[in-house]
């Protein structure tokens, strides 16, 4: 049996693809599962380190003005989908399975051209670009949110929940946790997530906070400032204290959920998937820079259903931290908000997805 994976770009992508080939793996062992990325992208180094085969194709995204680069990009396009071809024709695979990024595009194009069934897997709350196009040529959609059927056909949706990392569904030892982040137990302790890169807002909400944070023995900080902004904000005043633990990149998530009581994060659909399997109480400040400001209808969605809090990116110098800090003495509040998220969690997600892929075989 023949899987081919496409897409990727950001862990959003590349985690849940990954997630989705183990699952397969553990139905069918014997299964040659086979990735398409772009490269330059984070997939050509994560999908090898999973333990995949992966080609990458000459793609990238359009720009909204025009530019040289977009003039080029169209002999790229028409260059990618000929390697899509190419792979497609060689590789031979039973299904394909999209999850969107731009790598994606070409395969699923060409998969329809050569009647080669496919599954599109759509992370966000509001549907990317691709897999709109795509959606009327595939057979299965496996989607996260609800009223997805606003974007796809109904008969063709399975709401699946979006894939996460097995670590994050395994129980964590709490204490265990805090002594690999060399944290006190006993405090209180807000978790700020701004991605590996890390968000200039995010970051500069918390460095405003030193006196107050300065006088308060009773809380503390991991803060993952991002690769891109650790020299900066490491000489700030903030960052010299006992009760804030600064950090590049947390590779370890899972424990890092572990210890949150409350964590400030964006609101990408690979961390809310996270949130929501771990039952991480949080305030979600959704990044403005994302295409159709996905992000804000992911947070919108889940303040909907009591699954978390947010703060708009150009209002979090001025609210953030007063929502943060409301939360965090707020119990009740707390409880609800890991009541919503249970409900939420759908923790087998990628068996389910596999589920669908291996169904979609069978069929044909």
């Amino acid at each position: 049996m023949k899987l081919l994976i496409s897409g990727g770009g950001t862990g959003g992508h590349v985690f849940p693809a990954i997630a989705i080939a183990d699952a397969f793996k553990e139905l069918h062992p014997e299964a040659d599962i086979l990735f398409v990325g772009a490269q330059g992208k984070m997939e050509m180094k994560e999908v090898p380190k999973a333990g995949y085969k992966i080609i990458g194709l000459d793609i990238g995204g359009f720009q909204r003005k025009f530019t040289v680069h977009n003039v080029t990009l169209v002999y790229r396009l028409i260059k990618s989908l000929l390697q899509a071809n190419r792979i497609l024709k060689s590789f031979k695979p039973d299904v394909v399975v999209g999850v969107g990024g731009y790598a994606s595009g070409p395969i699923l194009r060409m998969s329809a051209w050569n009647h080669i069934p496919f599954v599109i897997q759509e992370q966000n709350s509001y549907a990317g670009v691709t897999n709109k196009i795509m959606a009327s040529k595939a057979s299965r959609i496996c989607v996260a949110f609800e009223h997805m059927d606003r974007f796809f056909e109904k008969s063709k949706l399975v709401n699946t929940g979006n894939p996460v990392r097995r670590e994050f569904i395994v129980p964590v030892n709490r204490l265990d946790a805090f002594q690999y982040y060399g944290l006190d137990p006993n405090k209180k302790t807000i978790c700020v997530f701004g991605g590996s890169l890390g968000a200039r807002t995010l970051n500069e909400v918390i460095a405003e906070q030193y006196e107050m944070i300065k006088h308060r023995d009773d809380l503390q900080i991991l803060w993952q400032v991002g690769r891109q902004f650790i020299e900066e904000f490491a000489l700030t005043p903030i960052a010299q204290l006992k009760n804030v633990k600064m950090l590049a990149f947390i590779d370890r998530m899972d424990l890092a959920y572990a210890i949150a009581d409350v964590a400030i994060a964006r609101a990408g659909a690979l961390t809310i998937s996270e949130l929501a399997a771990t039952h991480t109480v949080a305030v979600l400040v959704p990044s403005p820079n994302v295409a159709e400001d996905h992000q804000r209808k992911n947070a919108e969605s889940m303040i909907s259903q009591g699954a978390a809090r947010m703060v708009l990116d150009k209002d979090a110098k001025q609210g953030l931290w007063k929502e943060v800090m409301s939360l965090l003495d707020d119990h009740l509040s707390q409880e609800n908000i890991k009541s919503a998220l249970k409900h939420l969690a759908k923790p087998e997600a990628a068996k389910e997805i596999a589920k669908c892929i291996d169904q979609l075989v069978e069929k044909n």
